[in-house]
């Protein structure tokens, strides 16, 4: 099978175990956005991640902190009303996180890898990001996604978004 012929869909758990699916070319276009999946594509390939969202100050704040585990193809999208600087930390964290800052066209800005559990350092994501999306430490790399790919999400609609949901 050559790799042109075949797309990362993500992590999804198979047996118990969380392993790579790979689906045909195209598989992707019929895919529909919906609120509880993100979707990212770049040179790379293509993965999804089911995500919580946070988009309110309180969901902000708690964010991923107190929880031991998160499934491989799962994540968190923090959205903001409009574009701003983004700064986090990883106070009551307790898993490595790669943390993806994303602008409002939905084009990855910046990459923070492996984020440090209960460390209190800030990590500056940049300025005019709309939404940061947390996956589990060292999933970006593992998958390939990089500065530049697109993310898919209903969230970016009113922005004229790089990879549009239709």
């Amino acid at each position: 099978m050559g790799s042109s012929n075949w797309i990362k869909r993500g992590w999804r758990h198979l047996g118990g175990a969380a392993a790579l699916s790979l689906l045909p070319l195209g598989a992707f276009a019929q895919d529909i956005c919906q609120d509880d999946t993100v979707s990212l594509r770049g040179d790379w390939g293509q993965a999804r991640f089911n995500v919580e969202i946070a988009d309110d100050p309180a969901e902000q704040a708690q964010g991923l902190m107190h929880r031991e585990e998160l499934a491989a193809s799962a994540g968190m999208l923090f959205v903001y009303p409009a574009p701003q600087t983004a700064q986090y930390w990883m106070r009551n964290t307790l898993i490595p996180l790669d943390m993806l800052f994303v602008d409002a066209q939905g084009i990855v800005q910046h990459i923070h890898h492996q984020a440090i559990p209960l460390d209190e350092t800030p990590i500056f994501g940049g300025d005019q990001v709309l939404a940061v999306l947390e996956i589990n430490g060292g999933m970006a790399k593992k998958l390939g996604i990089n500065e530049g790919s697109a993310l898919r999400h209903p969230a970016f609609g009113a922005h004229d978004p790089a990879w549009p949901c239709n």
